[in-house]
């Protein structure tokens, strides 16, 4: 990367907002935003006269969200068709906006609250690398009418057009296997038979929440667990609310299934069960059941599903870097299509913070230039009072100093940064950086 490029004028160099102005515009808002994620409109600013043209692009009703994000979700693609399997994860998040004055949302899971609906599509490989964002939903809930009814679009089709989506792009990436994953709300028959009805171009693996019955009469449960398990995982899961990080080691078991899915047709499916054993006392243990078009006879192969769906985390970790690092639920906007606007931007950047902290661990070796402009190194060092080192200093090394100016201690057994430190840190760095340039700016 040089002295003059930032990473959003290559993520967004395909930009056509339809006015150049406008293109312009964008690729400066999202520089701002992502040189400080955390700070609000006005502050993540150059000033008065940056703050009123920023909230007119918001507020411009000729631009769509959509639009926005074309050019990224078309280079998620492009990063996407690199690798031989792909995960899209997909899941659904409330944005709760009550007590500020917007017009057009409505409520949420809770009738009082105000606020609305993000549903995006999440690409990360097998590795757990992030590659980008390449679809979303977003809506607001009308409210109960006097019978108790919602009306309004029925929100359970998002699953369904979600993956249809996916199976669009997975004709385009003959190379690339694609596989939709998702939780327990993706777990419908008619998802799965709209797969199968399309000759399943994309696999699915779901979590499941229903316990059919088969059509000899069995349950979908205990017809899977009658036999030995085929072989057993271990792993280990981080601190996660109250409960601390620990091993885990649990037991698999994997049948196949014909799911009824109305009169006289079924969907030939896999059933997967992971059960843990040995879990410590007081703990509830973690079971997975999940359902998949995919046939796992092997330990290896179910271990591999199983390691798939364990992946789906890191449209977790997305969510919160969207929450915490960008507040969007923080944002001032007075309607709902200028959240949306915003959002389409705040997306690219939670996806850009949790990019870089995956990279930094599975290719720590990679040349920092690459991801950061030679000012922002010398601000990272700087900043933790470090001695550059006479080689090219590498991406790790790089992200270690960003996350400890934001507050990670970096002591023998902290592990890797996460994407707090590494964010909190982002902002001062780059603010350190455009500090240099202005200096060496005065100085010509």
């Amino acid at each position: 990367m040089t002295d003059s490029t930032h990473w959003t004028d290559v993520e967004f160099a395909e930009l056509d907002l339809g006015d150049a102005r406008l293109d312009s515009r964008a690729r400066k808002i999202m520089e701002q935003f992502s040189d400080r994620p955390s700070a609000s409109i006005p502050k993540s600013c150059n000033g008065w006269g940056e703050t009123i043209a920023t909230y007119r692009f918001l507020e411009n009703e000729s631009v769509e969200w959509r639009d926005i994000m074309e050019p990224h979700w078309a280079q998620t693609q492009q990063r996407m068709s690199e690798h031989p399997v792909i995960l899209c994860l997909q899941d659904t998040t409330e944005l709760n906006y009550r007590g500020q004055q917007i017009t057009g949302l409505g409520p949420l899971s809770y009738e009082v609250q105000r606020g609305m609906y993000l549903h995006p599509t999440y690409a990360v490989t097998p590795e757990r690398l992030p590659l980008g964002v390449i679809d979303a939903w977003m809506w607001a809930r009308e409210k109960l009418n006097a019978d108790g009814v919602r009306p309004g679009l029925k929100e359970s089709g998002r699953w369904i057009e979600g993956y249809g989506r996916v199976a669009e792009m997975a004709a385009e990436m003959p190379a690339t296997r694609l596989v939709y994953v998702a939780d327990r709300e993706a777990d419908m028959i008619e998802l799965m038979k709209y797969a199968q009805s399309c000759g399943t171009p994309a696999d699915w693996l779901v979590r499941a929440k229903t316990n059919r019955a088969l059509p000899d009469g069995d349950k979908l449960w205990a017809h899977t667990l009658d036999s030995e398990p085929l072989g057993e995982i271990s792993f280990t899961i981080g601190a996660r609310d109250k409960q601390k990080g620990r091993k885990v080691r649990q037991q698999l078991w994997a049948k196949r299934v014909a799911l009824p899915a109305g009169r006289g047709v079924t969907v030939e499916a896999t059933c997967l069960i992971a059960r843990e054993i040995d879990a410590p006392a007081g703990v509830e243990p973690i079971e997975w059941r999940l359902l998949t078009n995919r046939s796992a006879s092997t330990s290896d192969e179910v271990i591999e599903l199983i390691n798939w769906y364990r992946a789906r985390w890191d449209i977790e970790i997305f969510f919160h870097v969207l929450k915490n690092a960008c507040k969007v639920e923080a944002m001032q906007l007075s309607h709902i299509d200028n959240i949306e606007r915003a959002l389409a931007l705040f997306m690219v950047v939670a996806w850009r913070i949790a990019y870089l902290m995956r990279l930094g661990r599975t290719c720590p070796d990679l040349d920092a230039s690459l991801f950061f402009d030679p000012d922002e190194i010398r601000g990272a060092y700087l900043l933790t009072k470090e001695r550059r080192p006479d080689r090219p200093p590498t991406l790790n090394e790089v992200l270690r100093l960003i996350a400890r100016v934001g507050g990670f201690l970096g002591r023998k057994g902290d592990g890797d940064p996460g994407v707090k430190t590494i964010w909190e840190g982002i902002q001062e760095v780059r603010v350190a950086a455009l500090t240099i340039k202005a200096i060496r700016d005065e100085g010509e």
